[in-house]
């Protein structure tokens, strides 16, 4: 089950590796396109959430049993917010294209991935 939990945390890794590198890509290269762009909206809305979700990934390489519950938490709230905030209001806003349509469509689909890998665990560890 371990091998499982470090599996989930890899996804988890790469999910939020690409998602920090595209916000930096809007917050520079799209810098103004919209209100969600720009170096002050990346530091003081997105940095605390990058943190929060490396403490958690550190958790689960770490092995701890809580860290599965947290990310798989983690990994739900970010689906539900893609699918019903931030597709639906913020990506509209940023007037998207290509790459932007393939981030948000490659970022939920790992979260996806790693929740149903922690729900696996979850789902084991209450047997």
């Amino acid at each position: 089950m371990r091998d499982l939990m470090k599996d989930a945390a890899w996804v988890l890794l790469i999910t939020f590796t690409l998602a920090i590198v595209y916000e930096l890509y809007r917050a520079t290269a799209k810098a103004g396109t919209s209100k969600h762009d720009s170096m002050h909206t990346f530091v003081v809305q997105g940095l605390p959430f990058y943190v929060v979700a490396a403490l958690v990934i550190a958790a689960l390489f770490a092995g701890y049993d809580w860290a599965v519950w947290a990310g798989l938490a983690l990994a739900i709230a970010c689906i539900l917010v893609s699918i019903f905030y931030y597709n639906p209001r913020i990506m509209l806003e940023r007037q998207p294209g290509v790459i932007d349509w393939f981030e948000d469509l490659v970022f939920t689909g790992l979260l996806f991935v790693a929740a149903a890998q922690l729900l696996y665990l979850v789902l084991g560890s209450i047997q």
